[in-house]
């Protein structure tokens, strides 16, 4: 079925209905948290099978992550550092063949 346009009609939707999203569950302070969950974090259930608990880092979590955050840095300004030696040469190449053509048309 087709409406005036060659829209289809709703009755000729093939897709199946979407069910609405899961509400978490909110805790109220002083209750005890199921599952044997910490006090402290983040715990987020989206179904009977995906759960994801972040829990607050460290001092060992954040000396790893600036740890790594050093070491991209790292490569970054030493691969910023090889372009830059890179084209010192290839500069003074083209200074020097400058000078050579400039004398040679004299």
């Amino acid at each position: 079925m087709h409406d005036d346009f060659g829209d289809r009609i709703m009755s000729d939707d093939i897709d199946p209905p979407r069910r609405r999203p899961v509400e978490p569950e909110i805790i109220p302070p002083g209750r005890p948290h199921p599952f044997g969950w910490p006090e402290s974090g983040v715990y987020v259930s989206t179904g009977a099978r995906h759960r994801i608990y972040v829990s607050p880092l460290g001092p060992i979590g954040v000396a790893l992550i600036l740890l790594v955050l050093g070491l991209l840095a790292a490569i970054f300004l030493l691969a910023l550092l090889g372009a830059v030696l890179i084209w010192i040469p290839l500069l003074a190449g083209l200074v020097v063949a400058g000078a050579v053509v400039r004398l040679w048309r004299r």
